[in-house]
Parts: C-alpha cells; sequence; structure tokens
C-alpha cells in the first residue's frame, strides 16, 4: 500500500489530527453537507497557507481562532494574500464557537449564502468578501477569436 507523501498533505494531516476543541466542535456541525447543503472540508491549503474550513463551491473559508490570533500581524498578511485569492473569509474566536455554536453557524450559514455585508467586524466575528475573480475560475481565454467576415457587397 502507497501512503501520500506529498507536504502538503502531510502537513494538512497533521493540522486535522492536532486539532482544537472548538475545531472538532465546528467540523461536527460542517462535515457531510449538515449546514445548509454546503459542503466543507478541514485544513484546505491555499498558496502557502491553511484555512481551518473551507467551502470551495462558494469560495469561502471559515477560521476558527484562538487568543493568540488577536492583532495578529501575519494573520493580516494572510488575510490579504486569501482575499486576492479570491476567497471571503470568517474569523471567529475559538470561545465563541464553544459557547456560541449555534448561533456561529447561523451566521456562517449567512455569510456562505450571500446574505452579510460585503464587511462586518464585530467582537464576537470578523468577516470580509472577497472581489476578487478566485483562481480556479481565472483562465486564459483558450478559445479561438472569431475572424471577423468581411461584409456582404451589394448588388451581386
Amino acid at each position: 500500500m502507497q501512503f501520500n507523501t506529498n507536504p502538503t498533505t502531510l502537513q494538512a494531516r497533521d493540522l486535522r489530527q492536532s486539532a482544537s476543541p472548538a475545531e472538532m466542535s465546528m467540523w461536527a456541525v460542517l462535515k457531510g453537507r449538515n449546514l445548509g447543503g454546503f459542503k466543507f472540508t478541514r485544513q484546505y491549503p491555499v498558496g502557502p497557507y491553511f484555512a481551518d474550513f473551507a467551502c470551495r463551491e462558494r469560495c469561502f473559508l471559515v477560521e476558527v481562532d484562538g487568543s493568540q490570533h488577536v492583532d495578529n500581524q501575519y494573520d493580516l498578511k494572510r488575510d490579504e494574500y486569501l482575499l486576492t485569492e479570491g476567497y471571503s473569509i470568517y474569523r471567529v474566536p475559538s470561545a465563541v464557537v464553544l459557547r456560541e455554536r449555534d448561533l456561529v453557524c447561523e451566521s456562517i450559514l449567512a455569510a456562505s449564502a450571500g446574505r452579510l455585508e460585503d464587511f462586518v467586524e464585530a467582537f464576537d466575528l470578523k468577516f470580509t468578501r472577497s472581489f476578487q475573480v478566485p483562481r480556479k475560475y481565472r483562465r486564459l481565454n483558450s478559445w479561438p477569436t472569431p475572424t471577423p467576415t468581411p461584409p456582404l457587397r451589394e448588388g451581386r
């Protein structure tokens, strides 16, 4: 039996195995299309970063943050990158997930369904919508450009 030795896959697997209680609680709701029929994955790689949860069909990321993420410059740089890649980001503190998971799920559902404002920031959540075209939709126009047809001459 051959195991995947891709470093990205191995790191994602390690992150999944060392999930915090808040992440495990959130995953219990997000897995299996349990939340509004949206499919989420865990520890989704986006460039050099990993998102806690991702809804690929909506280009929507959910980050469950511990206290170390408060005013973190690394997270600001990371969010900037993720937004330019076309992903909208929903951040919620892990303490709020553990205390009010149902309310968090309602707001995730509203954000993934497009019912939240483009930017929301409160003490218990932050949501930023990306206006970039997601990388998966950026393609060079591979269709041949139609050649113009010469105008028809009248009188023939």
